[in-house]
């Protein structure tokens, strides 16, 4: 009789544990459909679970230099094209300038191109302080104000920083920006004297209204100045160039990085939906039959009759 019993009490121990294993596998499969994630907890796969941290980890990083290139790129491609403006504006002071160096032209006349001259320096100075993304000074460095105001003589004077704002782009690789007013404006004279265009176009103004005794010496020597002055910021406006250039390189690289981090905890925590729904289906299969099997079995008279 306690053989019997014995074996009464393995058969029911032995069919709980089978079926609360079923139950198991098929809760853990109907959590990996439902999430599609393979693993719900570290310890199913350690090493697997230690790499997709780093991988999670690496995906925010990149995300924060995704939003530092995208910035980058808003604010040099503003840059660029307020440059193109200035540009626009120096080759009409230079139009102005050669109209002025004609010996033929009355002091009236002369008084209406330096008029002219006044407002491109000031298109000039409004250009310069043009703003970022973050209404920032475009070109005032990591100033948050203007780049450069009017002194009291109406000299365009630059109150910015010495550096631009310089933001991490990924893999220890950073990128300035803009460009400040001093690299885009200031160049060398013939004399060597350090100067900047709007300096130029007032001087010339000034020059054309009375302030010379040689107004046509005045406007051929302000001629090589702002030739200058262009050149230097055309040599500008193609570092803003390059810069957006690799700009674009550094996006197809993070993309590139992203699409195999993706695959990477694809292949490592993904769950395949196709077999884990196959998977599943047999263990509610299974499971079911083994329920039924159970209660078949330990409906059986004999087991009556030995007890």
């Amino acid at each position: 009789m306690t053989i019997v019993a014995t074996s009464t009490s393995a058969f029911y121990e032995r069919s709980r544990a089978n079926m609360k294993d079923l139950r198991l596998k098929a809760e853990s499969l109907q959590a990996q459909v439902g999430s599609g994630e393979k693993l719900s907890r570290s310890s199913d796969d350690p090493v697997a679970a230690a790499r997709l941290r780093t991988l999670s980890r690496l995906e925010k990083l990149a995300t924060i230099d995704t939003s530092n290139a995208d910035r980058a790129s808003a604010d040099l491609s503003l840059a660029d094209s307020a440059m193109s403006n200035m540009s626009t504006a120096i080759i009409r002071a230079q139009e102005l300038a050669t109209q002025a160096a004609s010996t033929t032209l009355t002091d009236d006349q002369r008084a209406g191109i330096a008029t002219e001259l006044d407002e491109i320096q000031k298109d000039l100075l409004a250009l310069a302080n043009s703003r970022d993304s973050n209404g920032h000074a475009l070109f005032g460095g990591e100033s948050s104000g203007n780049a450069y105001e009017f002194d009291a003589s109406g000299n365009a004077t630059y109150i910015g920083t010495g550096n631009s704002q310089s933001l991490p782009i990924g893999d220890g690789q950073t990128m300035d920006s803009s460009m400040t007013g001093p690299q885009i404006f200031e160049f060398t004279d013939a004399n060597g004297n350090t100067t900047d265009v709007m300096a130029t176009i007032k001087a010339l103004s000034e020059a054309l209204k009375g302030g010379s005794t040689d107004p046509t010496g005045s406007a051929n020597d302000a001629l090589a100045s702002l030739k200058s002055g262009l050149d230097t910021l055309s040599t500008a406006q193609t570092v803003v160039g390059t810069r957006l250039a690799w700009l674009d390189t550094v996006a197809e690289r993070n993309t590139n990085l992203s699409e195999l981090r993706a695959n990477e905890k694809s292949d490592l925590g993904g769950v395949d939906m196709t077999e884990a729904i196959a998977s599943l289906q047999e263990t509610l299969t299974i499971l079911q039959a083994s329920q039924a099997s159970f209660t078949k079995l330990a409906g059986l008279s004999l087991f009556n009759n030995l007890s």
